[in-house]
């Protein structure tokens, strides 16, 4: 076989396998609506941060991504060593 067959070929197989990907991820990612309610009223109840606030401090990410000893870490009297956190003012 030439070689630029078994390129062709090779591309051929890895366009099927991304095109599959997109059609199985589309699948799954169509079922997500329905949930967004359901999170938002959780977001407000509970009062999670959002991720894209500020990604810096380990503590105020999602309890299922952050480190479980991030929060004994730093304790309340350390210098604030997070730059992003200059601009959000501390809580009332």
């Amino acid at each position: 076989m030439r070689p630029s067959t078994v390129l062709m070929l090779v591309l051929s197989v890895y366009v099927m396998l991304y095109s599959g990907l997109i059609l199985v991820v589309g699948h799954k990612n169509s079922g997500l609506a329905a949930h967004v309610p359901i999170m938002q009223e959780a977001v407000a109840r509970f009062g999670l941060t959002d991720l894209a606030l500020s990604t810096e401090a380990r503590y105020t990410r999602h309890p299922a991504v952050s480190d479980p000893v991030a929060v004994t870490m730093d304790h309340p009297g350390a210098i604030d060593h997070f730059p992003s956190t200059l601009f959000w003012a501390p809580p009332q």
